[in-house]
C-alpha cells in the first residue's frame, strides 16, 4: 500500500496524537487524493498550515502525494522571512476581521472591546460562508470546522478562558497595533457614534447624568457606553493583553 513519511512542526502538534508528536511516522495514503486530505486526515486543519514541504520542495494543497515521500508540515512563520518560498497560508487582509463560532461569544466580545470586528455565527456553515465571502479569519475551538473547504484563513483557539483565548489571538494575528479600545458596541459589533450629554440625556440614570459628560451612542440598538466604573477594569485587561503596560 503507498505510504509517505510525515512531520509535523511546532503547534502543529497540538493536533496529532501524542505518539507522533516531534517525529516523522509513515502512514497509508489510500484514498487520499491531496496533501491537503492526508494533513487533515491526521487532525491538522489546512487553515493552520503555512508552509507544505514534499522531498525538499515547498508545494501548494492540492499537490498529490506518493509513495515514500518525505512530507513537512509548518505553522505560520511569525518572525522569519520566508522569501520568495511557495506558501499555503496567506496573512489575512488587513484590517483583520474575526468570524466566531457561538461557543466564543464572550471572546467576541473582548475582541469588540479592542476595537475589532468580531461577528458570531451559530452554524458552522454560516460561519465558513461568511469568513470566504467577507475575507474573515474563523476562530473556533472546533477542528472540524477549520477543515472545511471553504475556510481560508482560521485558527484553533487553544486557551480555554476568554482572557486567555483574548491574549492568545491579539499574539497570533499582531493586533495590538490596530487596537481601538471602546469604539465599537459590544453586543451589535457595529462602530459607536460619539454624542452629545443632550442627545441621550433622558436614558441616563442620574448618578451617570451628574458624572460623566463623554458618550458614545450604538445607533443599531441603541445602546448608551460611558466610561463608567467598569471602564479602568477593561482597560487593564485590554493593555495586559496588549502588551501596553
Amino acid at each position: 500500500m503507498p505510504a509517505a513519511w510525515f512531520r509535523f512542526y511546532g503547534e502543529l502538534n497540538d493536533f496529532v496524537r501524542p505518539e507522533r508528536r516531534g517525529r516523522g511516522s509513515l502512514h497509508a495514503l489510500r484514498g487520499l487524493s491531496s496533501v491537503k486530505d492526508a494533513i487533515e486526515a491526521l487532525g491538522v486543519p489546512h487553515s493552520e498550515v503555512d508552509l507544505i514541504v514534499v522531498n525538499g520542495t515547498a508545494v501548494d494543497v492540492g499537490h498529490v502525494p506518493r509513495d515514500g515521500d518525505r512530507i513537512a508540515v509548518y505553522p505560520a512563520f511569525r518572525s522569519v522571512d520566508l522569501g520568495g518560498v511557495l506558501r499555503v497560508g496567506a496573512p489575512p487582509p488587513e484590517p483583520v476581521r474575526f468570524v466566531l463560532d457561538i461557543h466564543l461569544r464572550k471572546l467576541a466580545s473582548l475582541l469588540r472591546l479592542a476595537g475589532f470586528d468580531a461577528a458570531v455565527l451559530a452554524e458552522d456553515a454560516e460561519i465558513a460562508r461568511m469568513g470566504r465571502r467577507d475575507r474573515r479569519v474563523v476562530l473556533t475551538r472546533d477542528r472540524e470546522l477549520l477543515k472545511r473547504t471553504e475556510v481560508r484563513w482560521g485558527c484553533w483557539v487553544r486557551s480555554a478562558d476568554p482572557p486567555g483565548q483574548f491574549a492568545e489571538i491579539v499574539r497570533r494575528f499582531t493586533l495590538a497595533a490596530g487596537a481601538r479600545p471602546f469604539t465599537r458596541c459590544l453586543c451589535c459589533n457595529v462602530e459607536l457614534r460619539p454624542v452629545t450629554k443632550e442627545a441621550v440625556l433622558d436614558r441616563l440614570p442620574p448618578r451617570t447624568r451628574a458624572e460623566f459628560d463623554r458618550f458614545c451612542l450604538c445607533e443599531v440598538c441603541g445602546r448608551v457606553y460611558w466610561r463608567g466604573s467598569h471602564y479602568e477594569r477593561l482597560q487593564t485587561l485590554l493593555r495586559r493583553a496588549l502588551g501596553r503596560d
